[in-house]
């Protein structure tokens, strides 16, 4: 029976690896999702995929992460006695916010000192360098301008954070599978898994490419993030094995972190960059709740 499970889990942990990477390398090595000189309709699409995209982060902030490490922090908490009023759960979230905000500031600082001609368009009140006037229509026009240059100019550091939470918590989903101890349970966390990983490595795949990361890096990236479910099967399998019970507690707070950088990554880059762009705002917020809504139905079915 045991070495049957086993069977199962390494099973799951090759299709894991496997249907991860087909749908992440499908933005990475097709031409379309590359394409920036293309037609209107092109354009429109390709926003449109891209807070699709969006929509699958949100959801997976809010639905996913955030609700796994509160459950899990929580039990650790109450085992260890510091559950006494204090929210720990949520200030280890907001030090793992605070961390991606300094790191960003610190790699901006180093960037502004070697090219300070980036500075004046991000400091710069709106309408500045816009001798014409004919571009100050409103204030959210000139703060799109804004986003659109402070995206270019830190977008593969929140591409890599991305990247880095996403991976995080893929390692601890895979764990989920690993320390099951039973065949059909790990079937069943297994199937929910694949449906949920290949939407969002599909969205992770668009957001690099979007944020202009090499195509090399693209392909570098999504083996890299396909590999952590696997990793984390693997972990689990040797936990079961050796019966270790002291690595719960910094899980969870390693999960905590993953979910205060990822807060970070969703309200301050995808969110703004999709919705302060004036360009069919109505039908870019449609896209959004789409992409939340399969998710959280894909949460609701468990």
């Amino acid at each position: 029976m045991m070495e049957f499970l086993l069977q199962v889990k390494v099973g799951a942990l090759v299709g894991l690896l496997f249907l991860t990477l087909l749908f992440g390398l499908i933005p990475a090595r097709m031409k379309w999702f590359h394409d920036t000189s293309g037609t209107e309709i092109h354009k429109a699409v390709l926003s449109f995929v891209s807070c699709f995209a969006g929509g699958v982060f949100l959801s997976a902030c809010l639905l996913d992460i955030i609700p796994d490490y509160l459950s899990d922090i929580q039990k650790e908490l109450q085992i260890r006695g510091l559950d006494n009023g204090f929210p720990l759960a949520e200030f280890i979230m907001a030090c793992g916010f605070f961390m991606v905000l300094i790191l960003e500031k610190v790699v901006m600082s180093f960037r502004e000192a070697h090219r300070e001609e980036e500075r004046s368009p991000l400091l710069a009140p709106v309408g500045h360098g816009h001798a014409d006037g004919h571009h100050s229509l409103n204030d959210l026009e000139g703060s799109s301008h804004h986003v659109h240059v402070d995206r270019h100019a830190h977008s593969s550091f929140r591409s890599f954070m991305l990247f880095l939470s996403l991976s995080l918590h893929s390692v601890f989903e895979g764990l989920a599978i690993g320390l099951q101890t039973t065949d059909t349970k790990v079937l069943e966390i297994c199937i929910a898994i694949l449906v949920h990983k290949s939407i969002i490595v599909f969205s992770l795949s668009v957001k690099l490419v979007q944020s202009e990361v090499k195509p090399m890096w693209v392909v570098l990236y999504v083996t890299v993030f396909a590999m952590m479910s696997p990793l984390g099967i693997g972990i689990g399998i040797i936990v079961i094995e050796a019966e270790l019970e002291a690595g719960a507690f910094i899980q969870a707070v390693l999960e905590g972190l993953a979910a205060g950088t990822f807060i970070y990554i969703t309200f301050l880059e995808i969110l703004p960059h999709e919705l302060n762009s004036p360009e069919r705002p109505l039908l870019k917020v449609l896209f959004l709740l789409c992409g939340f809504s399969v998710m959280a139905a894909l949460s609701f079915m468990g």
